[in-house]
């Protein structure tokens, strides 16, 4: 073998060895990035979880609102990523517990039943004010000494948690999405998908309940969302009996 031949065979082998440690390094990347995912969503591969979807208010017949639809396909997406299954049940029809498996629970009180039991059990700390007469604090969020009002189409606000039981290490979480409006529910559903990694380094698996404000959805949709605050401290610590709250 002359000198040519066997420069062109090590290059061959050093190109072949190059490219399968790329591939390598590559998929171990891939499989540690999935796995801190599946962590975070406490979706393991094959795993079950349940999708509760609430009701349109604004709608006498069993409907659902365009923008929650479009929130649930954006919630299947990330659940199938994990390699997880799920179960999509409305909001009158789920009485089972939580903690077994991963749940994604979307609309706010007015809409859904089961995020009314969730806030009561999880969110102490949170009032939404539900009465369907017209006024300035219609659909506005208590939380702690703040209010959180309602100016739909420009100012609006969605409550984004991630919650697992205090008693229980090794419960899954329950995602809540709890928004002013059925845009806002999509807002927070869009949050999380773009930002999960960095909750996850943030926060690893434990509680937190953040609150977000969507900016001009009339012109910008679901898309341009602001962290408002951290209020996991404030949700989760039970309102005096005629507590004062500021306008925010």
């Amino acid at each position: 073998m002359n000198d040519d031949v066997r420069n062109i065979v090590l290059g061959v082998v050093a190109a072949g060895i190059s490219a399968a440690l790329g591939w390598a390094a590559r998929n171990y990347l891939w499989r540690r990035k999935l796995r801190r995912k599946q962590t975070f969503f406490g979706l393991p591969e094959n795993s079950e979880s349940l999708l509760v979807v609430n009701r349109d208010p604004a709608s006498s017949e069993p409907a659902v609102h365009r923008f929650d639809v479009f929130a649930l396909l954006e919630l299947a997406s990330l659940i199938k990523e994990c390699g997880a299954n799920v179960q999509v049940v409305t909001q009158d029809t789920t009485q089972q517990g939580f903690g077994e498996r991963t749940e994604f629970c979307l609309g706010g009180p007015a809409s859904n039943r089961r995020m009314t039991a969730h806030m009561s059990a999880l969110l102490p700390g949170v009032r939404v004010n539900v009465d369907p007469e017209p006024g300035p604090d219609r659909g506005a969020f208590q939380i702690g000494g703040e209010r959180y009002r309602l100016d739909p189409g420009i100012t609006e606000y969605v409550l984004l948690a991630r919650l697992t039981p205090p008693q229980r290490r090794d419960a899954r979480p329950v995602f809540l999405f709890c928004g002013q409006r059925a845009i806002t529910n999509q807002a927070a559903t869009r949050y999380l998908a773009r930002n999960h990694e960095r909750l996850a380094r943030k926060h690893g698996s434990n509680s937190f309940v953040l609150l977000l404000k969507v900016i001009n959805s009339q012109a910008y949709g679901p898309d341009v969302v602001d962290k408002v605050e951290d209020v996991t401290r404030a949700a989760q610590t039970p309102l005096p009996d005629g507590a004062i709250v500021t306008p925010a």
